[in-house]
C-alpha cells in the first residue's frame, strides 16, 4: 500500500506553489492513495494546512500527522503532546487523526510520559491509531508497556538498508512499519547526476541541517549511490518499468512493511508512483537487485 507523503508541501525542497501541490495531492488520490502523511515541522504548519485544503472535500480519506520534540516542534511533554494534538486537529479541519505519531525520539523527556500522553488521546478518539518514527527498539519496547505501538516509522530504500532487520523485527511484534523515502529522496528517480545543482531552499543542497543529509547527498555517500543506481536501471528497463517504480516495488516487498510513503510536487509522477503498488518482484528479479546493491 502507498501513502501520499506531504513532507514536500512544505519550503524544505525549495519554493512552493501550493496550487501545483494541491494539483499533485489530487492526483494522488484520483490515482487510488486513500491516506496521507504529514507532521508539524513540515513547513511548520504549511505542510498540515495544505493537507487540510486538499482532503476538505474527501472526509473517507485518512491522514497521519505527526509530533515533534521541542524546539523543531510542539515538545513531548504531556501538555505539549494534547495541544499539538489539537492544533494539528484545527491545521486538518478534522475531528480525529487516524494515526498520530511522535516524529523522533526526544533525550529531555521520558518516553514513558510522552507515550502516556498520546495513548490518552487515543482512549478520547482524537487519534485512531498512535505510532512511532525513527525510533529504536528499545525505546518501542518501552512504549510496547503501556500500550501497543500501532506503527514505527522508518527510513527504508534500496540505498538506506540498514533499517531492515528493524522492520521485520516490528513485524514479529504485529506492529506496522511506513517507510520513508523508499525513492531516497529522489537519487532512486534515476535523474540526479553528478553535475545536478538544488536550489539554495532545497535541503538537499546541504544548507538545512537535516540529518538525511550526509547518508544520501553527501560527498562521502553521492558517488557510489549514482553507481549503484546506474546498475539498477538494467533491472528496470528489462521489467518495462521506472526506477522509481522498481524501487517502491522493492519496498514494499521487504518482510515486515506494511506501506510506503511517496511524495512528489507533480502529478505526473504521483500518478507513476501509484503504479508501483502492483509490480510483483519475483525471485530472478530480487537476484538482479541484490547484485546491483552489492555492486
Amino acid at each position: 500500500m502507498i501513502g501520499y507523503g506531504a513532507w514536500e508541501a512544505s519550503e524544505h525542497w525549495g519554493p512552493l506553489e501550493e496550487d501545483r501541490l494541491i494539483e499533485a495531492m489530487v492526483a494522488a488520490f484520483d490515482a487510488g492513495i486513500n491516506w496521507i502523511d504529514t507532521a508539524e515541522v513540515y513547513g511548520p504548519y504549511t505542510s498540515e494546512e495544505l493537507c487540510g485544503r486538499a482532503l476538505a472535500e474527501r472526509p473517507a480519506m485518512m491522514i497521519a500527522t505527526k509530533v515533534a520534540p521541542a524546539p523543531s516542534g510542539s515538545g513531548f511533554a504531556a501538555d505539549q503532546v494534547r495541544r499539538a494534538c489539537e492544533d494539528s486537529l484545527k491545521r486538518l479541519g478534522r475531528d480525529t487523526i487516524d494515526l498520530y505519531q511522535l516524529h523522533w525520539p526526544d533525550k529531555n523527556v521520558p518516553v514513558e510520559e510522552t507515550w502516556h500522553a498520546i495513548a490518552e488521546l487515543a482512549d478520547e478518539g482524537l487519534a485512531r491509531a498512535i505510532g512511532v518514527s525513527n525510533f529504536p527498539p528499545e525505546l518501542i519496547e518501552a512504549c510496547e508497556k503501556i500500550r501497543h505501538v500501532d506503527s514505527l516509522q522508518p527510513h527504508v530504500s534500496m540505498l538506506h538498508r540498514t533499517n531492515l532487520d528493524l522492520v521485520r523485527w516490528c513485524g514479529e511484534r504485529e506492529i506496522g512499519t511506513v517507510a520513508y523515502s523508499p525513492l531516497a529522496c529522489g537519487l532512486l528517480t534515476g535523474t540526479i547526476t553528478s553535475e545536478w545543482q538544488f536550489d539554495p531552499d532545497d535541503w538537499r543542497a546541504g544548507d538545512r541541517g537535516f540529518a538525511l543529509y550526509e547518508g544520501l547527498f553527501g560527498p562521502q555517500s553521492l558517488p557510489g549511490h549514482l553507481e549503484t543506481v546506474e546498475r539498477l536501471k538494467p533491472v528496470a528497463e528489462r521489467l518495462g518499468v521506472t526506477l522509481a517504480q522498481l524501487a517502491i516495488a522493492w519496498v514494499l516487498d521487504q518482510d515486515g512493511i506494511t506501506s510506503a510513503i511517496v511524495g512528489s510536487r507533480s502529478a505526473q509522477h504521483v500518478a507513476s508512483n501509484v503504479a508501483a503498488a502492483g509490480l510483483a518482484l519475483d525471485d530472478a528479479t530480487r537476484g538482479e537487485i541484490r547484485a546491483a546493491l552489492e555492486g
